[in-house]
Order: C-alpha cells, then structure tokens, then sequence
C-alpha cells in the first residue's frame, strides 16, 4: 500500500466530518523513515490546500505562519524558506511555493500529518468519536512511512493514539512503545505549539530537540 491509497477514504471520511465545500487535507514531507513523523490534530479552512480550486499537493499548515516558527527553532527548516514564508500572506501561497515549503520539509528528513483529515472551516474541537474514526488510517499511514520516532501533539491527539489517558505536563520526554502490525514504534507527548498552545511553545520546543537528540545518537 502507498500514502496515495489512503487519500481515497481520507476523502470519504470529508464528506462525513468535514465541511463539505472543503478539500481533505493529507500529509506531506520525508515520506521514507524519516526520523520524525509529527502527528497534529486536524486542518482548518485557513490552508489553501483545502480550496476546491487548489492544485498542488493536500498538505498541512499551507497558508499559515506559527508553526514554521517551531520547526525553524528546531533547525528543522531553512533560514531562506523560512523567511520566505513569515512575508507571504496565506493568499499568497501557490501550489509552486507550498511544493517548495515541503522539499524543504522533506530534506529535513520529517513528516507532518494530523490524526484527523477532515477539514474544517475554523478551529472548532472535534469529539474523540471523530478521531478514533481515522485511527486505524494513522496506523497505515506509520507503517507506510516507518518513521523513526512519532511526536505525538496534546493530550487529545495523544490519548487516542496511545489508547491511555495522556496529560503531556505529566509524561514530558516519557517514551511509549506501541506495535502496528507486528512492529514496534516509539512515541513522545509533546505540548500543542500553535494556537491556544502557544504560550507552550517554548516546552515544546526543549521536548523535541530532547528527542531529536535521541533520534541522532
């Protein structure tokens, strides 16, 4: 199976979550055992991607600003881009540049997803039923991409994921081990770093390159 199988039920699961005049939004970056795959929550109608018009690749954060400030302070992204993309308004954002954004992405050697899909008009919360929908997805997706370790961001996303009760202020740099047919994967809790988390982006911050250290020895 490849990423491009999923998009298909990803698509389905739009049509059942999402805002119906809205894209699903995939994954994008080192799709080859990068040594991160970064699991965030579910994308909005701020990413161009998720225009019916769109023409480039489906991928997260397109459009957007704050959280190329965490993988910038991680060194997990070129200073050039990275400039690049603090000037661009997220109009401004074409299927060339967001290609551009992602080789960069991609020769950091890191993968980005969310657990859910379905995209939404704003930053609405989204029910656990919703997530758990796309679980069995997130776990094809991993052993497509066979990642070195997986980021898990907030209590959310990592309480679903690792199927325990999570709070990322209590197991920060804890490292859960979990199997995906047959397979065992190592997990991290991280603190969500955009958004209402942004006051936590510091500790995020510290966490990941704790992990990175790891990742590298």
């Amino acid at each position: 199976m490849k990423l491009e199988d999923l998009a298909k039920e990803y698509d389905k699961l739009q049509s059942k979550y999402g805002a119906k005049e809205l894209n699903s939004i995939y994954n994008g970056g080192c799709s080859n055992n990068p040594d991160i795959c970064f699991v965030f929550m579910n994308p909005t109608g701020k990413n161009p991607a998720s225009l019916k018009e769109w023409s480039g690749i489906k991928s997260p954060w397109l459009g957007t600003k704050n959280i190329w400030d965490l993988f910038y302070s991680l060194d997990l992204m070129d200073k050039d881009i990275y400039e690049e993309i603090k000037r661009k308004k997220g109009s401004e954002w074409t299927p060339a540049f967001a290609e551009k954004v992602y080789n960069d992405v991609k020769k950091h050697k890191y993968f980005i997803t969310n657990l859910g899909k379905c995209t939404q008009i704003d930053a609405r919360p989204l029910p656990d039923s919703v997530y758990k929908e796309y679980l069995a997805l997130l776990k094809q997706e991993i052993e497509i991409v066979n990642p070195k370790v997986i980021v898990l961001f907030g209590n959310q996303v990592s309480s679903i994921v690792l199927k325990e009760k999570i709070s990322v202020s209590l197991c920060r740099k804890k490292e859960f081990k979990r199997e995906i047919n047959g397979k065992e994967y190592k997990f991290y809790s991280v603190f969500y770093p955009v958004g209402n988390g942004r006051f936590n982006i510091d500790k995020s911050i510290e966490d990941i390159k704790w992990i990175i250290k790891k990742v590298k020895k």
